[in-house]
Formats: C-alpha cells, structure tokens, sequence
C-alpha cells in the first residue's frame, strides 16, 4: 500500500522532471554556443577530445567496477562501441566545432533540430519501422526548412550550390548524429545504459586519437585554465548534465514528453545566441526553422485511436 510520504515523494518527482523539462535544454544547446564562442581558441578535434575524455575521467568512477566485471561483454561489443563512438562523438563532436568556425550557433541549433525526422526515416528505412503519412509530410517539411536555411532564403544559393560551408559540416554532424541515434537504439547490448555510454564516449576518444595527432601539426592547442575550462564546461554542462537530465525526464515522462526538448532546443539556441553571442535573425531563419518545428510536432503527435 502506498503511503503519504511516497505518494508526495512521487508527486515532487514528477515536478521536479517537469520543471527540468524547460531547464535541459539550456545544457544541451551550450554546446553549440560554446563552440561558437570558442572557434578561435580551440582547434575543434582537440575540443572533442578534451570534452569527451573529460566525460571519461568524470564518469568512470562510478562505472568502472561495472565495465571490469563486464569486460567480456565489452570486448564482444567492441565493434559497435567504436563505430557509435566515432559517429556520436567523433563526428558529431567535432564537426560541430569545425563548423563553428564558418557558421553561426543559430544555423547549427536549427540545422540539428531536424535529426528527430531524419531518425525516423532511417529508422524506417533501415530497420522497417513503420512511418504514416503524417510523418513522411513532416519530415518533407522539416527537410525543407533545412535547405532554407542552408541557402539562407535565396534560390540562386541553391541553384549555384554555394552553402555556407559551415552549414554543410553542420549537416555531415547531424547525419551523423541520427545514425547514432538508430543505432544505439537498435543494436543490442548486455552493458548497462550507464556503464554503456562512458565505454562508447571512451572509443570515440581512441578514434580521433589519429585526427588530433594530424591536427597537432598545423595547429597545436594551448593548454591552460582557459581552454581546459572550456573543455570541462563542455563535459559536465554540455555532456554529463544533459544526459543525466535526459534519462531522468524521460523516466519520470516517458518517451513523447521527452521529445519536447527537441523542440524546445532550437528556440533556446536561437535566443541565447541572440543574447549572449550578439547573432542576428533574418527572415530565413524565422521561415525556415518555423518549418522545421512544425515538420517536428508533424511527425511526431500521434493520432488517438
């Protein structure tokens, strides 16, 4: 039987996910901004590595007797644990900062606020789950906002295929990201969610061990309290707190509720990055993510039987 107490302890857990809700998204959207605000201080692998091995350093102590006693398992894994390494943070993290250098936060946030409808096409097409024709109309719409921000509302960018090229590494990044995101879902593992994630962020250092080396040599990276504090910002603002907040919303939320950061994202992105980094908004970035919200909400607000 429940008591008092729990019933209040359950109620002040449901709050706390729904107040969360409205505050995660500030920590996953940091990461944009700051790789906006820091495209001249650090070269972008040495930020991915730096920010996904601080994760590492950070996480392991809680999960290393858990990944020691599961070794065999890890080994077995290993395959996929590297590739969803180099793809969520091997490309993902360090294109974004490759493409900080060129672009804007607000084309970033908005460019990636299309992958919850790239997921579900690949999900589709992939692994033959199934997509109505709601979802295919808002992933249509959703595209379509991206390639007007990619050619920043002009038809003669399009025609003469003259993207920003920042946009372009934006679009590589969160491509990147959905197969990640399909995958991570899709292929089984023994590993706990936990225990899994840090093995993963783990590889995806080891996989751009090689990339920071070719860096180095034309662009070595300054170590001090200013660049390592960019780089533990990034791994406990920006990885571990958004990742934590995620997982404990969508327990407390579910799955769909979840899914409103998604949408939450892209506007948070656009007026931070208006207010902190002094960007400007123009007509195709209003135009463009306006249709990439409406193809998210689109796709994913399903029909009552």
């Amino acid at each position: 039987m429940t008591t008092s107490a729990e019933r209040l302890s359950g109620r002040g857990d449901l709050r706390l996910a729904q107040i969360m809700l409205f505050i995660a998204p500030c920590f996953f959207v940091s990461n944009m901004l700051v790789a906006r605000a820091a495209a001249d201080l650090v070269p972008p692998v040495a930020l991915a590595v730096g920010r996904w091995g601080f994760v590492v350093l950070l996480m392991l102590p809680f999960t290393a007797a858990v990944l020691w006693r599961h070794r065999q398992t890890v080994l077995k894994e290993l395959p996929d644990l590297m590739l969803l390494g180099a793809l969520g943070m091997g490309v993902c993290g360090a294109f974004v900062y490759i493409a900080a250098d060129t672009t804007t936060a607000t084309n970033i946030g908005l460019i990636y606020a299309a992958s919850p409808v790239l997921i579900v096409l690949l999900a589709r097409y992939i692994y033959g789950e199934a997509m109505s024709a709601r979802q295919g109309t808002g992933l249509g719409l959703a595209l379509l906002g991206v390639v007007i921000i990619l050619c920043q509302g002009s038809l003669g960018v399009l025609t003469s295929l003259s993207f920003t090229v920042g946009d372009i590494w934006t679009l590589a990044s969160m491509t990147a990201w959905a197969v990640y995101s399909v995958l991570i879902l899709h292929r089984p593992s023994r590993l706990e969610v936990l225990p899994r994630f840090v093995a993963i962020a783990a590889c995806g250092v080891i996989c751009m061990l090689p990339f920071l080396a070719w860096e180095a040599q034309w662009e070595p990276t300054t170590l001090n309290a200013r660049t390592l504090g960019i780089m533990l910002f990034l791994a406990v603002v920006a990885s571990c707190f958004a990742y934590l907040s995620y997982t404990y919303i969508q327990r407390k939320l579910g799955a769909s509720r979840t899914s409103l950061l998604m949408y939450l994202m892209p506007v948070y992105n656009s007026v931070l990055a208006v207010l902190l980094l002094g960007e400007q908004l123009a007509m195709f970035h209003l135009a463009g993510g306006g249709l990439v919200l409406f193809g998210l909400l689109l796709s994913s607000v399903r029909r009552k039987a």
